[in-house]
């Protein structure tokens, strides 16, 4: 849906591979679907948009697009055209709503429904787009990444410029798929993002022999950890968008989860309008989407609902090599190194600690600030190492003051400072390998949300106190220890009646399918939660007044419900889980 892509077909050129599996699938049972067969939206898989982008500092959503997207043009509906068809309804109007000549609908399931690998279906009807509708269907990865290294799936795009050469067909049988992942090779003036598209210079699409306004067509994506393939289902034809499957191999965004998202934008540099004048497309139109289904492909397949992070625990490896851990990462398979500010610092040259890598740095601008991060590609929860330590070790001049911090997916930093000349945290200051122990509690403080980590581990110089001189640091066998050996995943077995140790909580069944849980704090709150045994499931609940509230969907009668809360507790400037509690649906 990100059009800011110039370079492509680079890492993830398309390619045919000897006994593709997602060219002869094996399609296995279904693992989830969305019907849209309610009376609404189910807000605890979707969440609708209300803006035109500039709302997060990204006026048109970074594409110039011209709409206002608000909840009141989405609706589940019986189809017009098709009766006994009930299907979700995206509308675009021309209509005035601020700045924005035109509104439409848009909507997500970030934090709550993530995928990753098997084949999705998406069933949808898209109206006559003329010059200026951009109906979209597709995905964003659940890293904290900004795009594009988070990667970005493209199911089907209708609406935009046809390639040169072309011969001319209407915009209403012309249909297309792309995956945009962030490669250094396409880090070109113009293209400061890095954004690579498969689909630059490649055949990406389809043109049906009659329109696709107002009818239903299939849209499938296979997904493996080695190949993607998009076609389109047409009267029982399937349409490849693509001559040959794309090769996922050497992407590490594209072996992650993903979130699903479905608009429909009027104008933008996608399609031929670029001002309200040139939309010509009749208005208002509606995209039907019948229905959303995951199935297993070749024996592969997940869907997680909810956050989907499992908590860390007992020893997390930042940056190590033969330190033992419990769970960690690596650079270039699981997180990546920055440096924030190139024109002070680059690579150095000082021996590792330990084992074969070291983060050594040189500063060679006096007076400049200097800064840097690992950065995580998966989401990590933390929660369990607040009263923990972050041990790591050091070596820097005695003179040069720094700061060490931590960074959560909400954009909020926390940092601890080591002075010039002073011990801190452990660190004594004589120039050579040092231990510093830096309390979790402390360089979290009380807003850092450690359930949900993007960097854990930055470093900074201190304002007003820049280096005078060139000099070489190093980061060497950064461990979040926890304190607390683990002990593999627990079972939540607390009886229903066990007494909460933390806030009030509660639980009630508001529908056939659907469990509200609810806890009384004022501050952030976490829901934890097993359905019938299976995986832990996390999420942020929403706050409302002086209570948090989560709706769990997709249940039916005899589901047991196991939950538990953690919260923050600000008077005690710390995390308080309560015991667990379980529910039957009825």
């Amino acid at each position: 849906m990100n059009s800011k892509t110039l370079i492509g077909s680079l890492l993830l050129a398309a390619s045919a591979v000897a006994s593709a599996s997602v060219t002869s699938p094996v399609i296995g049972k279904l693992l989830w679907s969305e019907e849209f067969n309610g009376a609404g939206l189910d807000s605890a898989l979707w969440s609708t948009y209300d803006g035109n982008g500039c709302q997060i500092g990204l006026c048109g959503y970074g594409n110039q697009e011209l709409e206002y997207y608000r909840p009141d043009n989405l609706s589940i509906v019986n189809v017009p055209f098709e009766p006994a068809t009930r299907a979700l309804a995206i509308t675009a109007r021309r209509e005035v709503m601020g700045a924005n000549q035109f509104t439409s609908g848009k909507l997500d399931s970030a934090g709550k429904v993530q995928v990753k690998y098997g084949m999705v279906e998406i069933r949808a009807a898209t109206p006559s787009v003329g010059v200026g509708l951009w109906p979209a269907l597709w995905m964003l990865g659940t890293g904290p990444q900004a795009w594009p290294r988070k990667g970005e799936i493209d199911m089907m795009e209708q609406g935009g410029r046809q390639p040169a050469g072309l011969p001319a067909v209407s915009p209403d049988q012309f249909v297309g798929a792309n995956v945009i992942t962030f490669n250094e090779a396409a880090c070109v003036p113009g293209n400061e993002s890095c954004a690579a598209s498969t689909a630059w210079q490649t055949k990406n699409w389809v043109t049906p022999s009659r329109s696709l306004a107002n009818r239903f067509v299939l849209y499938r994506l296979y997904w493996t950890d080695t190949q993607i393939r998009f076609t389109m289902v047409d009267n029982g034809r399937e349409l490849d968008m693509y001559k040959a499957p794309i090769s996922t191999v050497g992407s590490p965004a594209l072996q992650e989860p993903f979130y699903l998202l479905m608009n429909m934008a009027v104008g933008g540099n996608f399609t031929p309008a670029a001002t309200p004048a040139q939309v010509t497309a009749p208005l208002p139109a509606t995209m039907y989407v019948d229905y959303v289904r995951v199935y297993e492909l070749d024996g592969k397949g997940e869907v997680k609902l909810g956050v989907g992070i499992t908590p860390e625990a007992g020893k997390f490896g930042v940056f190590t090599d033969n330190t033992p851990v419990t769970n960690g990462q690596a650079l270039g398979t699981s997180a990546d190194f920055f440096i924030w500010n190139t024109g002070s610092m680059g690579g150095g040259n000082i021996p590792p600690f330990e084992g074969s890598n070291v983060l050594a740095l040189n500063y060679f601008a006096p007076g400049q600030w200097f800064g840097g991060a690992v950065q995580s590609r998966q989401v990590h929860d933390m929660s369990g190492f607040r009263n923990g330590n972050i041990k790591l070790k050091i070596k820097v001049p005695a003179n040069v003051a720094f700061k060490i911090g931590i960074l959560d997916t909400y954009t909020n930093h926390s940092w601890v400072t080591f002075p010039a000349n002073t011990t801190a945290y452990g660190l004594v200051r004589n120039g050579e390998w040092g231990t510093a122990t830096i309390p979790v509690a402390e360089i979290a403080g009380p807003l850092v949300a450690l359930q949900s980590m993007n960097s854990l581990f930055e470093f900074l110089s201190v304002d007003g106190a820049n280096p005078g001189a060139p000099f070489q640091m190093a980061f060497d066998d950064i461990i979040w220890d926890s304190g607390v050996a683990a002990t593999g995943a627990v079972a939540v077995t607390a009886p229903a009646t066990a007494k909460t140790t933390g806030v009030p909580t509660a639980s009630t069944q508001t529908g056939a399918t659907t469990l509200e849980l609810a806890a009384n704090a004022t501050g952030w709150v976490d829901a934890h939660y097993t359905v019938n045994g299976g995986e832990t499931q996390t999420v942020r609940m929403r706050q409302d007044g002086s209570a948090s509230r989560y709706t769990l969907g997709g249940l039916k009668k005899g589901d047991v419900v196991e939950y538990r809360f953690t919260s923050w507790d600000s008077k005690g400037q710390v995390a308080v889980d309560t015991a667990s509690k379980r529910a039957v649906m009825k």
